[in-house]
C-alpha cells in the first residue's frame, strides 16, 4: 500500500519549507511537538531552509488558512497529525479544501486497512474508512507502524504537501524511509554546509563577547550561538557563494571560531556527554564507575546509556562522609578510587555537590590508569539546575582527563 508519487512538475527545487503540527492537544499544552524539531533538522541538513513552524488546533478553517498561506511562501509544506479516524482528525479534509479537490475512498488503501483488522480477528470499524480517503493529486505513503497512511501531494506549480502521522514512532520511519528519499530524488536544497560546535565551561554571553559582532553579523556563513541545557552551541551555516563551495566557507568560519574558543569545544554536531565519554573510553578499552553525592542523581541521568558504565551510585548527603575534619580537596579522588576498586573498572568519577544559595559548588575527583585529578568548580544557579550543571562539570573534568 505505497502508491508511487505522480510525476512532479519540473523546474522547482525544494529550497524552502514550512512545518504545520496539527492537533488541539498541542495548542492547549497537553502534548509537546517534538516532530517539527526532527523534521527541521533533517531538512536543514539537506539544504532546505525552514521558514516557519506552526502549531494548529483541530479546526478545519484554521488549518486551511494556514495551508494556503504556507503554499504561497514555501516550496514544501509538511503537516504532522490529524490523520486518525476520529471526527476531529481533519487534516485530509483541510488539504482537500485547500487544493480545491474532492475526497474519495481509495480501494487499495481500504483493503489494506480491512486486512489489518481481519488479521486481528476483529470487525472493521466504520470510523476507520476515512483513513482510506484520498484526493486525485495525492499518493498514499505506507505506514507499517500504524493505521494512518500519509499523503504526498503534488501541486501544479511544483510545490509539494506531505502529510505524516502525529505519533513519532510512525512519523519517523515514514519521513526517513519514504519521504526524504523522494524529496532527494526530485531535487532538494542548495549547496549548504551546517555544523555545530559544542562548548563547555563558558556562558553564552561570554561566547558572544569573545566572538564579536563582526563574526556574528555575517550573512554567509551565519554564525549563531544557542544556550542549551547541556552546552553552549555555536552553529555555523554556510551557502555556496561566488564559485566557492559551502564546505570551504564553513571550514573558514569554523577555524575562526576555534581560534577564539577552541579550549571550550568538547564535541560537534548533536553529540551528548554520554556519547563523547563513551567514544573516549572505547578508544582505550576502559570501563567506568561513578559516584555522586548531593546531586539527586543528576550524574546518573547524564551518563545514562553508556556501554562502558559498570556502576553508578547515588549517595545521600553525609553518607560515608567523615564528620571531623571536613572533606578536603582530595576526598573525591579517594571516593573515585574506592568505587573504582569496588567495581573493578579502569576509570572512575566522583562528584560532591554543595548548594551555596544562588550558585552551586561541585567537588570532582577523577582516577584513570594514567593519573588522578581533583578539582573544585562553581556553577551558576542552585537547586535542580545547579545539580545538573554540576554533573556536566564533572563530566567535563573526566573527558579532559581521558583526552589528556
Amino acid at each position: 500500500m505505497d502508491h508511487p508519487a505522480a510525476p512532479t512538475p519540473p523546474g522547482r527545487t525544494i529550497r524552502s519549507a514550512e512545518l504545520l503540527a496539527i492537533g488541539t492537544e498541542l495548542t492547549v499544552g497537553e502534548t509537546t511537538d517534538t516532530n517539527s524539531g526532527e523534521l527541521a533538522r533533517s531538512l536543514v541538513a539537506h539544504g532546505v531552509g525552514v521558514t516557519r513552524v506552526t502549531d494548529l488546533p483541530d479546526h478545519q478553517p484554521t488549518v486551511v488558512e494556514a495551508l494556503r498561506a504556507a503554499l504561497d511562501r514555501a516550496d514544501l509544506v509538511v503537516c504532522t497529525g490529524g490523520l486518525g479516524p476520529t471526527p476531529d482528525d481533519l487534516t485530509r479534509e483541510a488539504v482537500a479544501e485547500a487544493c480545491g479537490e474532492d475526497l474519495a475512498t481509495d480501494p487499495e488503501t481500504l483493503g489494506w486497512l480491512e486486512a489489518m483488522w481481519a488479521r486481528r480477528g476483529q470487525p472493521f470499524p466504520a470510523a476507520n474508512v476515512k483513513q482510506a480517503w484520498t484526493i486525485a493529486s495525492a499518493s498514499s505513503l505506507a505506514n507499517p507502524h500504524g493505521t494512518a497512511p500519509g499523503w504526498w501531494v503534488d501541486r501544479p506549480d511544483g510545490r509539494v504537501i506531505v502529510l505524516l502521522p502525529g505519533p513519532p514512532r510512525e512519523m519517523h520511519p515514514m519521513w526517513h524511509d519514504v519521504v526524504l528519499p523522494r524529496l532527494t530524488a526530485r531535487g532538494v536544497g542548495d549547496d549548504l554546509d551546517v555544523r555545530t560546535l559544542r562548548l563547555t565551561g563558558i556562558g553564552e554571553s561570554q561566547v558572544v563577547d569573545r566572538l564579536g559582532e563582526e563574526l556574528l553579523r555575517r550573512t554567509n556563513p551565519v554564525v549563531a550561538t544557542y544556550a542549551r541545557h547541556e552546552a553552549v552551541d555555536v552553529r555555523i551555516s554556510a551557502r555556496a557563494q561566488g564559485g566557492r563551495p559551502a564546505a570551504e566557507l564553513g571550514d573558514e568560519a569554523e577555524a575562526a571560531v576555534v581560534s577564539i574558543l577552541g579550549e571550550h569545544v568538547w564535541a560537534r554536531g548533536d553529540t551528548t556527554w554520554a556519547d563523547a565519554l563513551s567514544e573516549s573510553l572505547a578508544a582505550r578499552g576502559w570501563s567506568l564507575a561513578a559516584t555522586e553525592r548531593g546531586s539527586g542523581g543528576a550524574l546518573v541521568g547524564l551518563l545514562r546509556g553508556m556501554p562502558a558504565l559498570r556502576r553508578a551510585e547515588v549517595l545521600a548527603d553525609g553518607e560515608a562522609m567523615p564528620a571531623d575534619p571536613p572533606p578536603d580537596a582530595e576526598h573525591e579522588v579517594r571516593e573515585a578510587e574506592r568505587v573504582r576498586a569496588e567495581a573493578g573498572v579502569d576509570a572512575a568519577l566522583a562528584i560532591r555537590v554543595e548548594a551555596t544559595g544562588r550558585d552551586t559548588i561541585v567537588h570532582v575527583g577523577v582516577v584513570v590508569p594514567t593519573g588522578r585529578h581533583a578539582e573544585r568548580r562553581t556553577v551558576f544557579q542552585g537547586g535542580r539546575a545547579g545539580a545538573d550543571r554540576a554533573a556536566i562539570a564533572g563530566a567535563a573534568v573526566l573527558l579532559a582527563a581521558l583526552r589528556g
